[in-house]
């Protein structure tokens, strides 16, 4: 039996995308996006944050480099990947990144605005146009001067 890779995510930005083209017409966007959640110990709250590092591909990759930066609040539908390489030294490395195949815009400049960006083929994006009316919970927490730990 197959398995399932499938991750959802909701979080903030944590820097602008970089767009990379590698050839005419196949372009790739890779940003991080911090999740927290935050919960109650013996009376104090506890918080966790958690960097996610995207990638985007194709005409999606370039929708994110023109509309998404820093601190912009994204939904984001897709598969978890690890990448293994070795550096200079011989060390083997290991990235776990992941593949978004939907990337809708939520809040802005305009809070009422939001677009849905999909690589399905299908082009049926009523499921992800039902997430930009839910009420997710508080926005995770973000501190724009925090540094990436990647």
């Amino acid at each position: 039996m197959a398995g399932i890779n499938k991750v959802i995510i909701v979080g903030r930005l944590g820097n602008n995308p970089e767009l990379k083209t590698l050839s005419p017409g196949n372009m790739v966007a890779t940003f991080s996006v911090a999740t927290s959640e935050s919960w109650v110990k013996d009376g104090q709250k506890q918080e966790k944050t958690e960097w996610h590092r995207i990638v985007v591909w194709g005409k999606q990759a370039e929708n994110c480099s023109k509309y998404l930066a820093k601190g912009r609040q994204v939904y984001i539908e897709g598969r978890l990947q690890t990448r293994q390489w070795e550096d200079q030294q011989g060390q083997k490395k290991y990235s776990t990144e992941i593949v978004a195949n939907t990337v809708q815009f939520l809040g802005g400049q305009n809070e009422s605005t939001s677009h849905n960006y999909s690589n399905n083929n299908n082009n049926n994006t009523s499921h992800s146009d039902d997430f930009a009316s839910q009420d997710f919970g508080p926005e995770p927490k973000f501190d724009t001067s925090e540094e990436i730990p990647f």
